[in-house]
């Protein structure tokens, strides 16, 4: 079954996504859709896209397509997608689902009223290290879960080694909440909140968050961006399970350039994945080496790209996952950090 595809966005993450899709045997990139004609040309050009279209509207009046990659902006995701659904296309969305639980929740129900594909695109699922922890949590290697520490650690503002921020609009707009920007938070916390949870095999039930936002440029402006998103979040967060655990966030980790970690601790044995999204590595401490505090490295599988689950879902009639309704539930425990953060960190329940 051959599946053609079209790319929504045609930014920096666009091109990930590009790639990947095209290296899938069976997949055709049929048509990109950007309002900026210089760089939807440019994108068209380099992956060999033979269609462009500056709207959605007019992408979907042509119609040839099966399933598409969303990689607006965050802000632009639920109206982008609603329409998608609503013409019946299969859809594989960016992070995080939406801006806030309401508009996420409906993007979930609609997905499954249409009865489509839906995906959303939390990159670390890819990683090996981590989804084998998951299934030896699953499996209860290391016992009954009462503690994790998840953290992901960048470094982009104090180390130019994506390029220049201050001087970028790709980097820009993730520090300002006009532009959409849940900051530190949303862009990379929703990933360690993602991760921590899933491992453990449980949900968050309450949660206290601090969030941080440091001064960059005079006047905490540059060009029309107001740089107000938070750059640091830390979070204590409540599983259903009983177990509780930290989560952090920064993008002033200097000496870490893109680096995530979740160390998990069971009444049996402990775990520590991390990858730096090429790399990643599982460590175990289990019996009978928990009385030598020996660490042991753990072999892990390698698991299919998001982009080779999506593709797979759509020729099995399958489900994808993450799907929609997990990447709901995760807007939920964000909205509640921000309105824990506004509290002075005050515990807050989550009810997804």
């Amino acid at each position: 079954m051959r599946v053609r595809l079209l790319i929504l966005g045609t930014g920096g993450m666009a091109q990930s996504h590009a790639e990947a899709f095209a290296a899938i045997d069976g997949v055709d990139l049929v048509a990109g859709v950007d309002p900026d004609p210089a760089r939807l040309a440019a994108f068209c050009a380099t992956h060999g896209i033979e269609r462009a279209f500056a709207t959605l509207e007019g992408a979907l009046a042509w119609g040839g397509f099966d399933a598409v990659a969303n990689v607006t902006p965050d802000p632009v995701h639920h109206p982008t997608t609603m329409a998608l659904l609503a013409a019946g296309k299969h859809v594989l969305c960016e992070k995080p689902l939406a801006t806030n639980h309401a508009d996420a929740g409906e993007m979930a129900a609609a997905a499954e009223q249409a009865g489509v594909v839906n995906m959303v695109n939390l990159t670390y699922r890819n990683a090996a290290a981590l989804t084998r922890a998951a299934a030896m949590v699953a499996a209860g290697a290391i016992g009954e879960v009462r503690h994790f520490d998840a953290c992901y650690l960048q470094s982009w503002l104090t180390q130019p080694v994506w390029g220049a921020w201050s001087a970028e609009d790709k980097w820009l707009w993730r520090l300002s909440t006009a532009h959409g920007s849940m900051g530190a938070l949303g862009d990379t916390g929703i990933h360690v909140l993602d991760f921590a949870t899933f491992i453990a095999g449980s949900q968050v039930v309450d949660i206290s968050c601090r969030l941080k936002t440091f001064d960059k440029a005079p006047g905490g402006r540059i060009g029309q961006y107001v740089l107000d998103a938070n750059d640091s979040a830390v979070l204590h967060v409540g599983l259903q399970s009983g177990a509780i655990g930290a989560v952090q966030a920064t993008r002033f980790a200097s000496g870490h350039i893109n680096d995530l970690r979740v160390r998990i601790f069971g009444t049996k044995g402990g775990l520590d994945a991390s990858s730096d999204g090429k790399i990643s590595r599982l460590r175990a401490c289990l019996e009978p080496d928990l009385t030598t505090a020996t660490w042991r490295d753990v072999t892990c599988p390698e698991v299919p790209s998001n982009q080779q689950s999506f593709i797979e879902a759509i020729r099995s009639g399958g489900a994808a996952l993450p799907d929609f309704a997990r990447g709901a539930a995760l807007q939920k425990v964000l909205d509640r950090a921000v309105e824990s953060d506004r509290q002075g960190g005050k515990v807050l329940a989550v009810r997804t």
